[in-house]
């Protein structure tokens, strides 16, 4: 009787081991199991914009893009920023700019950034979140009715070759790097007290441009928080400095400080969106702390001192990263020789080689929420 009742027991074990493999096999499989993104739909800022306040405004002037681009990238940046970076980790082209019609390519996505641009209206951009999206209802539309009437008309594929397909909107990227200018327009215009009570508003009418994007179909979700905004060389030079509000990278803390307040709450955010709306998929990308290490270990991953900047002038004389001027016969205006050895290219935006450091780090899910690459963030 023993002796059947332990076969009967092992028998059982083996069953269960044998289920537990399985399906610890089925969940490694379907982890490992890449997304296919047939295009990518970005909105933010110049941390992010291709080429829209170049169309718009015949801003961004060389010598950004001397690195990688030419005289034509758009790009607030000697070279690539980190949606190019995203583009090419999923082998998609680099992104147009909505803006730009002039020589655009809009079958893998589109760029609805704006330099300038912040979450609520009234900032340095007149093209504010809700209107990047609001741009996007209108490309989604105009763009659908496009593609079936050359349908219908059965036209060559090579007229329909630019435009999306209807079906790809659903199955698209939607990568969103905004937030930093709220900030940087609430610090120099009001207290530091006054900004970090409007980050809960601010964030409302985040959440409310992505249940636009939601309502018209956006599924995967890849949400970047802010930047250590007290870091930038332009927030040293610019902010009134007082004992102990540097830290010992000569970042200005009190602006750090609301950098992490606002993305504290940004996640707390993304998590209501989960809850929301339990069929997309929200990935939350910590920016901040690998922007604050890059920051910090500078020199040992072969930078200059982060607070140095390649291109244009703040100390004594303001001159824009694309102008020029001579004061007391010296030339002010010229970028520096080696781009690649400045974490900061203008003061402001970050030169290719940190937007290459950065991607490299966030790509995978080391700092992600869940902890996913943007390849298994679908």
């Amino acid at each position: 009787m023993n002796s059947t009742r332990l076969i009967y027991i092992l028998s059982f074990f083996n069953l269960f081991l044998s289920y537990t493999l399985i399906q610890v096999l089925s969940e490694n499989v379907y982890n490992s199991k890449k997304c296919v993104y047939p295009a990518i739909y970005n909105f933010g800022d110049s941390n992010s914009d291709t080429g829209a306040v170049y169309a718009t405004f015949t801003g961004v002037r060389p010598p950004n893009g001397m690195t990688f681009f030419g005289s034509l990238s758009g790009r607030a940046s000697d070279g690539r920023l980190i949606i190019d970076f995203i583009s090419e980790e999923l082998k998609l082209p680099y992104l147009s700019a909505y803006l730009n019609s002039v020589g655009s390519n809009y079958r893998h996505g589109a760029n609805f950034a704006v330099g300038g641009a912040s979450i609520r209206p009234g900032g340095y951009s007149p093209i504010n979140l809700g209107l990047q999206v609001s741009q996007f209802i209108l490309f989604k539309s105009h763009t659908n009715t496009l593609f079936n009437q050359l349908s219908d008309n059965r036209t060559e594929p090579p007229l329909r070759s630019g435009l999306p397909r209807n079906e790809d909107f659903s199955k698209a990227l939607y990568t969103i790097d905004i937030g930093q200018n709220d900030l940087a327009i609430g610090l120099q215009h009001t207290s530091e007290e006054e900004v970090k009570s409007s980050i809960p508003e601010i964030l409302n009418q985040f959440s409310q441009a992505v249940k636009q994007l939601y309502n018209e179909g956006a599924r995967v979700f890849w949400i970047h928080n802010t930047g250590p905004i007290g870091c930038l060389p332009y927030d040293y030079i610019y902010y009134q400095h007082k004992k102990g509000n540097l830290d010992g990278n000569g970042c200005v803390k009190p602006h750090n400080e609301l950098a992490q307040e606002y993305n504290k709450q940004l996640k707390d955010q993304v998590f209501e969106l989960r809850r929301k709306f339990p069929l997309a998929k929200f990935t939350y990308v910590d920016v901040y702390t690998v922007k604050y290490k890059l920051i910090s270990n500078a020199k040992s991953q072969g930078f200059v001192s982060p607070l140095e900047f390649c291109c244009g002038s703040y100390y004594g004389y303001h001159i824009d990263c694309g102008k020029k001027a001579i004061i007391n016969g010296t030339v002010y205006g010229n970028p520096c020789k080696n781009p690649s050895q400045h974490i900061s290219w203008d003061g402001i935006h970050y030169s290719q080689a940190a937007n290459q450091w950065i991607a490299k780090q966030i790509l995978y899910g080391s700092f992600s929420d869940p902890p996913v690459s943007i390849e298994n963030a679908c």
